[in-house]
């Protein structure tokens, strides 16, 4: 079974309710998720575990005030990461245009620059077409699995 680390990025509780989702879920069907509401560099250094960032996204495109230190200092720092594999979840609203889900690409940039290597596509869930994110983000994350 598959380990991981989910980093959280919630400003209302979206991306948060969907990360314990994700985590309850997994475990059920054994595997080991860890659920990091306040991330630091520490808790992706010391271990191998996949890794699944799972962010809603604030203002212009942004990360959120909980996963802006992780996201800063891991830009900073660049901890080199080669060959981990990452995954992105990142809630958004597409009113906002251009910026619709930048929180992720932005984490998905700093990742990639770390040699963590990128697994299946980003889901990109938007509010205007989905009440429940875990809905849509439970079966991704399953197919997400069998990529790792």
């Amino acid at each position: 079974m598959t380990s991981m680390r989910i980093l959280v990025g919630s400003v209302y509780g979206g991306a948060l309710l969907t990360a314990r989702a994700i985590k309850e879920s997994l475990e059920a069907e054994g595997h080991r998720v860890t659920v990091l509401e306040h991330p630091v560099l520490e808790d992706i250094t010391g271990n191998e575990d996949a890794l699944l960032v799972c962010t809603s996204t604030t203002g212009q495109g942004e990360v959120p005030a909980n996963l802006l230190p992780f996201y800063v200092d891991l830009r900073d720092r660049l901890p080199q990461q080669p060959g981990r594999p990452f995954g992105v979840i990142v809630l958004g609203d597409s009113s906002y245009g251009d910026t619709f889900c930048g929180a992720g690409d932005l984490m998905e940039e700093a990742l990639s620059e770390t040699a963590a290597r990128k697994v299946g596509d980003t889901l990109r869930i938007d509010a205007l077409e989905t009440m429940e994110p875990e809905a849509e983000a439970l079966p991704w994350v399953r197919q997400w699995l069998t990529q790792l």
